[in-house]
């Protein structure tokens, strides 16, 4: 019953730990991977939200300096809207039910 050769419990001793060795670099391979994309992400991202930090603010600064300009073309039309017509028309964007 017992015909197993030390030689082959030797072998099998041998070629599991290479076989988990294996699948380990395997598994450590891709997780590596996925790990230095999500950096090359988040950098990306960073560097996406500096660029938007520093267009609102140059958006901010280009609305300030033509703010007086554009105050003056709308104060006429502001003055003639009746405060009437306002409130009526808030009333029309309500919903019914």
């Amino acid at each position: 019953m017992n015909d197993v050769t030390p030689g082959l419990i030797s072998l099998s001793a041998l070629i599991i730990p290479f076989i988990v060795l294996i699948v380990g670099l395997i598994a450590w391979f891709f997780v590596n991977r996925i790990s230095v994309r999500a950096n090359t992400q988040i950098a990306l991202l960073e560097a996406l939200l500096d660029q938007q930090k520093r267009q609102t603010a140059l958006l901010r600064r280009l609305c300030e300096a033509n703010a007086p300009q554009e105050e003056k073309s709308h104060a006429p039309q502001a003055a003639q809207a009746p405060d009437d017509e306002e409130d009526s028309s808030l009333v029309r964007l309500v919903a019914e039910r």
